[in-house]
């Protein structure tokens, strides 16, 4: 330390254990001010900037990008912030690298004629997934002008996600989910329920607005493995039609619904694929709308008899 108690680039290089050139690079992206500069124009700096250089390097030991370092330097307050960032950061890198990890051991396992094909699906899905071509799918199923609470309401329930810690067959199962909503769907007038077309007489926000509840009913029964049957579930169920058709809830209504529920086209394949990812523990909104209307079908049946 010279005289006037300032080192030079090297010296404090060598207190802190770090090449001239690493001091340089911080100092010319404005981390590491100079306290003055020498004679000859070399730079000097106090004994301050060896506690400061100090954290700079424990920050980018973190990974932190060089913007990031200086935000914290210039605030203390924004280390919390910073840090948030970074471990959204890291843990989008770490679901990443469990589904490629997931779809390699795929590839890995199939035999080898079913590889093409797997590669394909598992090619046109980013890692990891996002669910926009699900969501993109279901607003053109539901009928139009459905106020957006609702519209949000029916894709929490109808749109899966993918599973943070995937095996082989979840990444296969959301391949063929993303592929099947990409493709030429059902999504046209003709192949929309009864409820959905405009001549139907139904009010739609009001059908879903019941259908929300209904379904977390029935789930419950299909968590506990009870068969269909007759109770608050399907009467729930029922009432949602009634409403939104502004009718009452008579045998005669719930022989017609049942024969329009028949009738209506139907997603099975959307929905076996939504149960492979999420699980026997999470029915899916398709599982409990098949337990609703089986309930139905059998009281109708019953009443015939």
């Amino acid at each position: 330390m010279a005289d006037d108690g300032l080192w030079s680039i090297g010296e404090l290089a060598g207190h802190a254990g770090v090449t001239v050139k690493t001091v340089r690079f911080y100092s010319d992206r404005g981390l590491l001010p100079e306290a003055a500069r020498s004679a000859g124009g070399h730079r000097r700096y106090g004994p301050d900037a060896l506690d400061r250089l100090r954290l700079i390097r424990s920050l980018r030991a973190l990974d932190l990008p060089v913007p990031d370092v200086g935000r914290v330097l210039d605030r203390q307050d924004a280390l919390e912030d910073v840090i948030a960032g970074q471990l959204r950061e890291v843990g989008s890198r770490l679901a990443a690298l469990r589904w490629r990890e997931a779809a390699l051991g795929l590839l890995r396992d199939c035999a080898p004629e079913e590889r093409a094909d797997r590669l394909r699906l598992i090619g046109a899905v980013s890692a990891p997934p996002d669910t926009a071509a699900l969501a993109r799918f279901w607003r053109r199923w539901l009928p139009a002008r459905l106020p957006a609470r609702v519209v949000s309401a029916v894709l929490e329930q109808a749109v899966p996600q993918p599973p943070a810690d995937p095996t082989p067959a979840q990444v296969l199962a959301f391949a063929r989910l993303h592929a099947f909503v990409s493709g030429d769907c059902v999504g046209t007038e003709r192949g929309q329920p009864a409820a959905h077309r405009p001549d139907g007489g139904y009010r739609p926000e009001v059908l879903y607005d019941g259908l929300g509840e209904t379904y977390a009913l029935a789930s419950s029964e299909l968590r506990s493995r009870r068969p269909p049957h007759e109770g608050e579930a399907l009467d729930s169920f029922v009432s949602a039609y009634a409403c939104a058709g502004g009718t009452r809830d008579t045998p005669t209504f719930r022989r017609r619904l049942s024969d329009q529920l028949a009738a209506d086209p139907r997603i099975d394949h959307y929905w076996q694929l939504a149960a492979e990812l999420s699980g026997p523990s999470a029915p899916t909104a398709g599982a409990a709308h098949d337990w609703l209307r089986a309930a139905l079908d059998i009281q109708v049946a019953r009443q015939a008899a």
